[in-house]
This record gives C-alpha cells, structure tokens and sequence, in this order.
C-alpha cells in the first residue's frame, strides 16, 4: 500500500517543517502508523530528521510488521514555480532496495521520477523490478498527459514496472488531482485511478522474482482505469475541490458571492453549489443609481436557477452618505473612477459585514484578465477570504460558463449573462471595452506576457498592436501592488498570480 508524498504532514508544509515541534510531532505519528501495518507493506511520506546534524528530509518510509523496514530521501528537490523544497530539506543521496516476497523494488518521491537518468534509472540498474513513486503532483491543465507520457517513457526505459501515487485534495491555492497510475515495463498503462476523487487503487502484478534468471518481463493484466476528463472539465473539478477544501477546511460552512448579473459572479456562485451545496450558498444583489434592471433581474434568475437564497441590498443609503461626507473636500470636482471605487467598496463592505455576522466566507469574483490590468477596486470587489477564479481568463469563463451548463443538461446559467456586454455599471451606459480591449484580444496578450514571460517587443513582432502591448503590459506591471493585497484562489495555470511569479513591487524594469 502506497500514500502520497508527505502524507503524514500533508504536502506542501512550508515553513511549518522549520518548527522542532512539528517535526518531532511528524515523527511521533508515523511511530503510531507503523504499529497499525501488520503483513502488509506500506510506503508513507513524512518528513525525516538526521539528529546528528539538524538536516531534514523529505522521505519515505517503507513498512511492514510494525517495524520501519528503511527510508528513502528525496534525491531532486524542486525549485521553481510554486515549489521551494531547497529552502527547507537536504537532498538524499542513497538508493536503498526492498526485497519482499523475492520481489526487488525501490521507492523515489516525485521530482526524482522527472528526471531520465536520476534515482529510477538508478534503481532498475541496481535489479528494482518495480518503482514506488509517491507525489504531492498539483495540478495545472494539461499535466495529466505530460505526466502520462513521462512515467510510460520511464517505465520502459528502464523496464520496470512504475507505480505512481499522487496527492488529492485542496491546499490553499493548489489543488492536487490524484489520478494516480501504474505502467508496466513496456510503457503501457495498466491501472489508474480518476482525477480529483479520493479513491483507493487496487491492482494485482505480475513481476518478476530475484532468484530467478533475467528474461521478458510478465506481461500485466490491465485493471481497471480511468476516464480521461476533458480539459475545461479537469478545471472545472479542481475549481470545485479547491473551493470546498479551502472553505471547509479552515473552519467555515457557508460563503456569500455578491450576485452582479454578469458571468464572473454566475460561474462562482455555480462553482460554491457545486462544492458546498445550495442551502450554504448565499447571494447578495447591491444595486445602485447605475445598476440596470436586466442586471438585477439576471442576478435573481440564477439564484433561483441555482437554488440558493438571494437578498437585495441597495447602497444607494450608504453611497449617497459617502458622498454628501465628502462633497465640502470634492468641491469644485467633477465626478470620476473615485465615485465609481466608492461604490464597490460600500458594496465590499456590505459583504464583510455580513461575513462577521453570519460567519460567512466571502468568496470574491475577480478573473485573471481583470486581476492582471488592474481592473477592480482594492478593498471593493476585490474583498474575500477566496478568489476561486483568480487564474482564468476571462474568455476561460465564457467557456466554463457553457460548459456548466452542458454538465447539467439545462441553462444554470441564462443566456442573458452569457451574452450580454460585460460591464462593471459603476456609471451611465458602462461597458468593458470603453477601458479594455476585446477579451479575446486581451487575454492572448496576457498569456504571452504573463504566462509566457514574453518582452513587449517580443509580443508585438507577433503581429499585435504596438501601443496596446505596450500599455497593457504597463498595467500589468504597475499593478502588481493591487494583486498583492488579493485573496488566494485556485491555481489551474502553469503561472498563476502568487507564488509561480514574484515580481518587486518598486521596480522601474518596463522590458
């Protein structure tokens, strides 16, 4: 029986494993696990811990009959995007083999699989006929079949069977898919195990013994395997699992999602039924002078569509009172993006206000387009404790939006928001594309950008408008001080805001 890498801690522990305590507490428990295993063997994660010299480890133990039979240390420790493991552990050097049953295997930890000549290849020279792989692996659209074609490709260069265990669940801003697999020494697969569901796996294995002499490997008898979900549908169940996990994980039961009328709220508060279910699901319309009434009447469709409660609160009270505080300091001003931020951040307030009373999480509704030009309110709509559509796009949204509703058969989400102009209607007649391009537009230059860490220049030899590359990528830069003050959210991109990019705040670099 194989668990995920660092399962005994749960992956990734951060600068918890620099406490002595948390450490000793991780070694403590795998004590009490190893009791439990009776015949059979079982390879957990843990963090290990050389009391010579301080160092830690991110290893694996293999066990069976209540004792540790040994350890394995991560050889390759990533240091790059999300992950920072050279900040906290040493890397291993050994390639220790178990032999059970005169079955020869070894045990690696996820980035060690990556590599083609690392601790895999290592061990099938050393007479491994099987590899126990375990992986805290998150997620990103389309990992599932790089991972597919690398672990076949390490199988059969090494002809060994490989068993690949990955991680399921949400961790603050990642969320890990499972999907776990087995390949057989030819590459192909055998067993695996469905995406974002936690499951146990379970696969009988022809493999050769020790004291018999080299020959063909036994072919394996295919078990059971999964479905591959598409890819709007992989991010679709990682919204869902990162959203329920966050939300239920640190303490709370209920969300409340401001209900606007328009795609970015839809697509969440669909998103929050789905994790959490209707009845602990709550909206709140808060329209204004500029708020249109299709806008309102679209908000309470897909409550209803939804079947959660929804109530109107009007900041029409609390904006008029804004402004009437501040007309002797405004004087002689005209109107601007301050009345406009005025009004989401009442509205912000309103949602927080709720959130201490009810002990509601706020979940904000912020896209990744938006969020990277600047295009909300700091300490208005972009207050929450979550940001579940922090890394799409806004043209990835339209798409969840119908895919959503294909999912269910029947328009969750109407057709009315789908195709409407998106619009902030924080004054007359708003519309998006007074201040942004087409989205579609849009959202190519970002990826270049920001996913892509493309130059301006570079961006623009691709055909794009100059002066729009040029002040587009300007407003991602001087914004990086707005998306720090963000919620976390989920991570579904190989570049998410966060972690995978961290960029000074006072920098005067525009390349």
């Amino acid at each position: 029986m194989a668990f995920p890498e660092l399962s005994l801690t749960g992956y990734p522990p951060e600068d918890l494993v620099l406490k002595d305590g948390f450490v000793a507490d991780n070694l403590s428990e795998l004590a009490k696990f190893v009791k439990l295993i009776g015949d059979t063997v079982a390879v957990i994660g843990f963090v290990d811990r050389d009391d010579r010299t301080g160092e830690i480890f991110n290893a694996a133990a293999v066990c069976r009959n209540s004792a540790v039979l040994g350890v394995y240390r991560k050889h390759l420790l990533p240091n790059y995007n999300v992950f920072d493991e050279q900040r906290y552990f040493t890397p291993g050097f050994e390639n220790p083999l178990f032999t059970i049953n005169d079955v020869c295997f070894g045990v690696t930890i996820c980035e060690d699989i990556w590599q083609a000549d690392g601790p895999v290849a290592a061990q099938a020279s050393l007479g491994a006929v099987l590899n126990i792989n375990i992986n805290g692996s998150p997620f990103h659209g389309g990992k599932l079949n790089v991972r597919h074609e690398m672990i076949s490709a390490r199988a059969k260069d090494n002809e060994c069977v490989v068993v690949y265990v990955n991680q399921i669940g949400g961790q603050d801003e990642l969320v890990f898919d499972g999907g776990s697999m087995i390949f057989s020494a030819d590459g192909s697969l055998v067993a695996s195990a469905d995406q974002f569901v936690e499951e146990l796996l379970v696969c009988d294995l022809t493999l050769p013994k020790s004291s018999t002499k080299p020959g063909s490997f036994p072919t394996q008898s295919v078990g059971r395997t999964s479905r591959p979900l598409t890819q709007i549908a992989q991010i679709h169940a990682a919204l869902v699992l990162g959203t329920r996990d966050y939300v239920l994980k640190n303490g709370f039961t209920d969300v409340v999602i401001g209900l606007s009328g328009g795609v970015d709220s839809a697509v969440v508060a669909a998103i929050a039924v789905e994790a959490l279910g209707a009845k602990n699901v709550h909206g709140v319309s808060m329209p204004s002078r500029y708020s249109s009434t299709g806008s309102r009447t679209d908000a309470q469709v897909l409550a209803t569509s939804l079947g959660i409660d929804m109530q109107t609160i009007s900041i029409e009270p609390a904006f008029g009172s804004y402004l009437e505080m501040l007309e002797p300091s405004f004087a002689n001003r005209s109107a601007d993006l301050t009345e406009e931020n005025l009004q989401s951040r009442v509205r912000g307030t309103t949602l927080m206000a709720l959130s201490n009373k009810f002990g509601w999480m706020v979940l904000t509704t912020g896209n990744k387009s938006e969020t990277a030009v600047g295009y909300f309110t700091l300490y208005g709509d972009s207050v929450g404790g979550y940001a579940v559509i922090k890394d799409l796009f806004k043209t990835k949204v339209y798409e969840l939006c119908e895919f959503i509703n294909l999912k269910s058969q029947r328009e969750v989400i109407s057709r009315a928001i789908i195709d409407k102009a998106p619009s902030a209607e924080l004054r007359p007649d708003q519309r998006d594309d007074q201040s942004l391009p087409p989205y579609d537009v849009l959202d190519s230059i970002l990826e270049l950008y920001v996913e892509n860490d493309q130059t301006a220049q570079e961006i623009i030899a691709r055909g794009f408008d100059a002066e729009l590359v040029k002040r587009i990528s300007r407003l991602v830069d001087v914004n990086e001080y707005k998306r720090r003050q963000g919620a976390p959210g989920v991570r579904v991109s190989t570049k998410a805001f966060g972690k995978d990019r961290r960029l000074p705040i006072t920098n005067k670099y525009s390349g």
